[in-house]
């Protein structure tokens, strides 16, 4: 739904009724993950996807009736791959999408919620997708960490609301959005109650060190994969905001003071990753051993620029700090897949292209030499 926020919530405040369609489960090649989105608007819009182009003309059809009826439907869409040019899902893959009509009325609380994601904070919406009572279809349960307005909405009844709660609770402190199912009364183990958890945790963070040209280019690709980029550098006369408009803030810090600051105040996450781009060994030794060190961070993804010959000398140096084979393994270095970059807009392609492989699981090869589902791993 975060994709296509702005939009639902500008015709939420409008009092109009829209369709709201969203991915909720996937099998072997879905083009899409769950919680891809797609509305259909009150006077015919369509804004966003489900499938990347493959469906979104039969899910569109289901969203006009949804706003006519005011019923939710869970459709699934896509066979096996010698049938699926016949509906429309030329991959091959399985998604089950649930499609629902929002308004004032169908979702009081979404203004709320879109306050919450807009600020950072933490939120997750369980939605019953699938119950033997059509009565609790589209119903939701906005959650939020413990404490004051933790919890809004209800899914029907007070156990139903206690058993999705507590899981849903740990899906968000995961950032992990996924169906989980329940007996009809909301009994754990059991089936006939599906549950989707949308989970809006902040934006993960980079974290770009070095404020030279690579960094730049660094910053401009993590803004557009969605990271709240950092950029730090030691030199004020190269960290500034004229040099890096991309970023979402440039500090001016030793770069390992300022991930020793950041780690004190538990500001870093296991989805956090870290690209350091200064190689000059003043600044990437300590920082390296703050990231890679007995107290380093839980982080994603840890990787160095640097010629082979650099990263050499940089393994010397950081063994010589104390640090042990096992806690270099984690380090990507030289940094980036090998496409045979120069400049430093192919060498931030390089350095996400690792960062997408590395979070999915993916190998770094042509698709047109493997075999196999093109969509593996996880998130």
């Amino acid at each position: 739904m975060r994709e296509v926020l702005e939009e639902l919530l500008g015709w939420w405040q409008q009092g109009d009724e829209v369709a709201l369609a969203t991915v909720v489960g996937t099998w072997r090649s879905a083009p899409r993950q769950p919680g891809a989105a797609m509305l259909v608007g009150a006077e015919g819009e369509a804004v966003g996807s489900v499938s990347g182009g493959c469906v979104e003309g039969a899910v569109y059809e289901l969203g006009q009736q949804v706003i006519a009826s005011g019923s939710p439907v869970l459709q699934r869409y896509g066979v096996s791959d010698d049938e699926a040019m016949g509906v429309g899902l030329t991959c091959g893959g399985i998604l089950d999408v649930f499609v629902e009509r929002v308004s004032r009325q169908d979702f009081p609380e979404l203004a709320e919620v879109a306050t919450d994601i807009a600020e950072g904070r933490p939120v997750a919406v369980a939605t019953v997708v699938a119950h033997p009572d059509p009565a609790y279809l589209g119903r939701h349960l906005v959650v939020r960490p413990e404490g004051e307005h933790a919890s809004a909405g209800t899914l029907g009844t007070d156990r139903l609301d206690h058993s999705v709660l507590d899981d849903a609770r740990g899906m968000l402190a995961q950032g992990r959005t996924a169906t989980i199912e329940y007996g009809p009364a909301g009994e754990r183990r059991g089936e006939g109650m599906r549950v989707f958890v949308a989970s809006y945790a902040p934006r993960p963070r980079m974290l770009v060190f070095g404020a030279i040209d690579f960094a730049a280019a660094v910053a401009r690709i993590g803004s557009f994969l969605g990271y709240r980029v950092t950029v730090c550098d030691a030199r004020p006369v190269f960290a500034t905001r004229s040099r890096f408009p991309e970023a979402d803030e440039v500090v001016v810090s030793w770069p390992h003071r300022y991930v020793q600051q950041q780690v004190a105040e538990d500001a870093l996450d296991p989805r956090t990753v870290a690209c350091v781009l200064t190689h000059d060994p003043k600044f990437d030794v300590p920082l390296l051993a703050t990231l890679l060190g007995p107290d380093a961070p839980d982080l994603a993804y840890v990787g160095a620029m640097g010629s082979r010959r650099t990263h050499e000398d940089r393994i010397a140096r950081l063994r010589e700090a104390g640090l042990t084979d096992a806690q270099l393994a984690r380090l990507r270095s030289p940094v980036g897949l090998d496409l045979g970059a120069r400049t430093p807009e192919e060498t931030a392609v390089s350095i996400a292209a690792e960062i997408i492989a590395d979070r999915w699981g993916g190998r770094g090869e042509p698709l047109s030499v493997t075999e196999g589902p093109i969509h593996t791993g996880h998130a």
